[in-house]
């Protein structure tokens, strides 16, 4: 029936066929006790999938989360790549907050924390629920939580943290004031543009220096140090420095400019100098 049901969605393109022969070999699976064996809990997983894939053609989204609380009974006992689908398909649809409760609950269930997929349900609930939310405190207590801790690496969530800083500025920014000559409005914009581009290179430079120096073995190679360059002389191109949006942003990318410079030569100059020394 799994076959069957592929075949009618993939070949004859026939959505609604393919719905209904999952629906029926999810019943023909039968009790409780087949449902513990492995080979019937991925014959179902195979059902459920297929069947989401066919309620989306169908323009149906709305009834799959539903659909699979039927088959699965309690959100926490979904699989994690099914939980994962799901999190993509309404976050595509525009109603991420359909996930959100029930993402959530398979998050903090203790036995989800050593599913396979449990670190990519939890980045996915982060940027594809939270973030586009503008839940930013859930964010935040997600990835410093035993869920963050479970789920994610040191780098990730630095990452991670970043990503909801971005989110929160625009939010605590006060309001520009009125300004008094017909060119105020167009002012403001300008300004407030850079700002938030610079906000955003600030963010992906010290993204670029943590994977690039801190996550190093301690060697660097030719094409590190090319790529750091060509994005140092995009900045310096791109940006006015005597803008006075500048100014602060031209302070932080001279003390990143030192911690990256030490991080790279430090070992080697002690080196010499040792070596000088004897």
């Amino acid at each position: 029936m799994l076959d069957v049901a592929a075949e009618q969605m993939m070949v004859h393109k026939d959505f609604q066929a393919a719905f209904d022969t999952c629906d029926r070999g999810l019943q023909s699976l039968g009790s409780t006790e087949q449902e513990d064996n492995n080979r019937s809990g991925e014959f179902k997983a195979g059902f459920c999938i297929l069947g989401i894939q066919a309620l989306a053609e169908l323009n149906q989204w709305h009834g799959v989360l539903p659909w699979l609380l039927r088959q699965y009974e309690q959100q926490e006992r979904i699989p994690a790549k099914i939980m994962q689908m799901c999190i993509l398909l309404y976050s595509k649809v525009g109603e991420p907050a359909v996930m959100q409760e029930a993402a959530r609950v398979w998050l903090h269930c203790p036995s989800n924390g050593r599913a396979p997929g449990f670190g990519t349900v939890a980045e996915l609930y982060l940027l594809h629920v939270l973030v586009p939310l503008g839940h930013t405190e859930e964010a935040r207590e997600l990835i410093d939580g035993e869920v963050g801790n479970q789920a994610f690496s040191e780098d990730q969530r630095q990452t991670a943290l970043d990503v909801v800083d971005e989110k929160e500025r625009p939010n605590r920014e006060p309001p520009p004031s009125p300004g008094c000559g017909p060119n105020s409005e167009n002012t403001a914009h300008t300004v407030s543009t850079k700002g938030a581009v610079i906000r955003k290179i600030e963010v992906m430079l010290r993204f670029l220096y943590r994977k690039l120096f801190v996550s190093s073995s301690g060697s660097f190679s030719l094409r590190k140090i090319f790529l750091a360059a060509v994005l140092l002389y995009m900045l310096f191109l791109r940006m006015d420095p005597a803008h006075p949006s500048s100014f602060l942003w031209i302070s932080k990318l001279l003390q990143l400019l030192k911690q990256m410079w030490s991080a790279m030569f430090a070992p080697y100059y002690r080196a010499l100098t040792q070596s000088k020394g004897l």
